[in-house]
């Protein structure tokens, strides 16, 4: 009886494990997974439903212009065309994802996050000033200035951000591991959460005056 018990006790472990390890998107079952989104039903599901593959068409794996500029005029002076699940309902199940950075002269892609997927940028235009941190206790920055073909991996989970160091329009590209890798962008889920944190936990955590973490989050 004893035996068994611990057989089941390594047994539920070894998922754990396995689940744990399992880091990156459920993998397919099939040639494809076309997303649909069924509003219609009750149930909720990690992902999407799929499309019958019979109705799939050559535009459920398409997206046209990427190619064209993106508008930079903004206060960070940058703009990230995501191509995700929701975009191309193909990449479904598919463990991948695209995106299109544009950055204004100084343009700033601010330090963020993605909770489910490893970055893969490549410069195709400008110079970028590139960077991660790692986790705690180290905290440890890795930087490296790109020019355009060089390419930098940011680890998944990990902070990290893009700077454009030149006087001209900087372009690139991301892969990433996820058909939604999602985003967190420090500042915003800081300063700017719906309802706030409290001022109080703010000025304690950042060791600032109550002002100006005031004056932060009206800000954000």
């Amino acid at each position: 009886m004893m035996k068994g018990v611990h057989f089941l006790v390594a047994a539920v472990l070894l998922a754990l494990v396995s689940s744990f390890a399992s880091a990156s998107d459920p993998s397919p079952l099939q040639d494809f997974c076309v997303a649909l989104n069924d509003n219609a039903s009750a149930v909720f599901v990690n992902g999407k439903f799929c499309k019958d593959p019979k109705l799939a068409t050559a535009d459920d794996f398409f997206f046209s212009g990427l190619q064209n500029p993106r508008n930079t005029e903004n206060q960070l002076g940058s703009n990230v065309t995501l191509l995700n699940v929701d975009m191309i309902p193909g990449l479904n199940t598919l463990d991948i994802s695209l995106a299109r950075i544009d950055f204004a002269p100084y343009g700033l892609n601010p330090p963020h996050t993605h909770p489910r997927a490893t970055e893969l940028l490549v410069v195709l235009e400008g110079t970028l000033y590139v960077g991660f941190v790692t986790s705690n206790p180290d905290n440890r920055l890795f930087t490296k200035v790109l020019n355009a073909g060089d390419v930098f991996v940011f680890p998944v989970g990990l902070v990290h951000f893009q700077f454009n160091l030149g006087k001209t329009n900087a372009v690139s590209i991301s892969g990433l591991s996820s058909q939604n890798p999602g985003l967190i962008t420090i500042a915003n889920a800081v300063f700017g959460s719906n309802p706030p944190i409290s001022a109080d936990v703010l000025t304690k955590a950042f060791q600032l005056d109550k002002n100006v973490v005031n004056y932060l989050q009206r800000r954000f």
